[in-house]
């Protein structure tokens, strides 16, 4: 398995992985208004390649809650034929050594705590994501010490398309 970063040329094949794993309308849903006219983080941004094959994808945006910075992990994506091997969980655990790297400190995602806590995620109380998430399911890891309120998109990082 070969885990890179996504590049310009991958964005279709990534596309076809996120369709093909999550329900049509999946940009409805309120996370995709956090992404809305902002880059991702480029350097955290991976695809998983087996013999050259999209496997998996995984990527990750800036956003901010109450004026501090942090990473939206999402979507993450595992091709059905390569789901229960391990492909999610190393991109999730790559995901979180790189953020910590290039100086992310905070991590958050919509996800399920028994699956996303082996990771070191925990729910974020007071960190509100947009309705209609289930407060339940807004996870984080890294410092949130002090650190409340509504998740907003980063304005201060516009889009370009040239960053992936």
């Amino acid at each position: 398995m070969d885990l890179t970063q996504e590049q310009a040329e991958d964005w279709w094949e990534v596309e076809g992985l996120f369709d093909l794993c999550f329900a049509p309308g999946r940009e409805a849903l309120s996370s995709y208004r956090l992404r809305e006219g902002v880059d991702p983080v480029s350097q955290l941004c991976l695809v998983a390649r087996e013999n050259g094959i999209v496997s998996g994808a995984i990527r990750v945006w800036p956003v901010r809650v109450n004026g501090a910075g942090a990473a939206l992990i999402g979507p993450v994506a595992v091709h059905p034929t390569h789901q229960g091997e391990g492909v999610g969980g190393l991109m999730i655990q790559n995901v979180i050594e790189r953020a910590h790297q290039i100086g992310w400190d905070r991590l958050l995602l919509v996800g399920d705590a028994p699956y996303y806590s082996r990771f070191g995620f925990s729910r974020l109380d007071g960190v509100l994501m947009p309705p209609p998430t289930n407060p339940d399911r807004v996870l984080g890891v890294g410092d949130w010490s002090g650190v409340a309120g509504q998740v907003s998109r980063d304005a201060d990082r516009p889009t370009s398309r040239s960053d992936l």
